[in-house]
């Protein structure tokens, strides 16, 4: 299993110097296999172009867990899943804030 430093150390600097990835790339910055990438691909979670028969990735297009850029349509999607969460779960939370 690959871990946090080195994809910090090794490979994250020579990954964000390019602006487009391969899925073998994206696994390895996501720690995924690169059929779960394919997986995403194809479900529209990871915005891809077909090139041939690979896909290449943009960079700004990775998931925000990943380094991707945040924007305001990412930063949408955070705001509704934390009001959702709050409306939900609020006294769980709270309660749970107070231990």
């Amino acid at each position: 299993m690959t871990t946090i430093d080195f994809l910090v150390v090794v490979n994250y600097p020579l990954f964000m110097a390019k602006n487009k990835l391969s899925t073998t790339e994206v696994a390895k910055i996501l720690g995924v296999s690169r059929q779960a990438v394919l997986k995403k691909i194809k479900s529209g979670k990871i915005k891809a172009e077909k090139i041939g028969r690979n896909y290449v990735i943009n960079r700004a297009d990775l998931p925000i867990e990943s380094g991707g850029e945040l924007t305001e349509e990412k930063k949408a999607v955070i705001d509704r899943a934390i009001q959702k969460t709050v409306q939900e779960y609020g006294e769980t939370l709270r309660l749970l804030g107070k231990e």
